[in-house]
């Protein structure tokens, strides 16, 4: 596993925040803390896939992120104490590993190179989700799609010989929960993709047949 977070530190200091935290591994569908819960551990992904979700007052659920191997999430509220700002749940078996929040602030404390490196990716969190509002508030939808797909394929791609799979099982439900849009549009959508050869779907998993054709189109 590798994270930029803590990708540059010397090998003792590795081996100390190590001996500090301890792995975590948990079945698929399964909550890890909801909105409003303390900000107690931060956590970094060895294996799987983690859901970052929020749910609406009147029941809808959004997916804010996707956090697979080497990157991290509840930063934020490790760093502050404060509460969580959204649910976190397993989308498939993983394995995680757990540093509580007293552990890292005396990490950080002596590694300070390490502490702006954490500010760091804070801030660049902060950027993704206001990119993400003003994706919703002044692009189309087919725009908003094709630049989703396009960073679940950086993400969890895998080069094939029918083009990029996306090797996570997204349903049209799930795509349309990641967009806060209606399934019906997302399979609208893909429908006419698979039509002009940009998209198909292969047992559950998303392949990306044009990726260059898909971010160019225009509806």
């Amino acid at each position: 596993m590798r994270t930029t977070l803590f990708g540059s530190l010397a090998v003792d200091d590795i081996d100390h925040l190590v001996t500090t935290s301890k792995i975590l591994v948990l079945p698929a569908n399964t909550t890890l803390f909801l909105k409003g819960a303390p900000g107690d551990r931060l956590y970094i992904v060895i294996k799987g896939v983690v859901r970052i979700s929020s749910i609406s007052e009147d029941g809808r659920e959004t997916t804010l992120n996707l956090m697979s191997s080497g990157q991290v999430f509840g930063e934020i509220a490790a760093m502050d104490g404060g509460e969580r700002t959204a649910d976190a749940t397993t989308l498939d078996a993983v394995e995680l590993l757990v540093i509580e929040r007293r552990d890292l602030l005396v990490f950080l404390n002596n590694n300070p190179q390490c502490c702006i490196r954490m500010l760091a990716a804070c801030s660049e969190r902060l950027r993704w989700i206001s990119e993400l509002l003003e994706d919703a508030y002044y692009l189309e939808l087919p725009t908003r799609l094709a630049k989703r797909l396009h960073l679940l394929a950086q993400t969890f791609g895998q080069q094939s010989d029918d083009g990029i799979r996306i090797s996570i099982r997204l349903s049209q439900k799930d795509i349309a929960n990641h967009m806060n849009v209606t399934r019906e549009s997302i399979n609208k959508w893909l429908r006419i993709w698979g039509k002009k050869g940009f998209v198909s779907v292969e047992q559950g998993h998303i392949v990306i047949r044009d990726l260059s054709g898909l971010l160019a189109f225009r509806p």
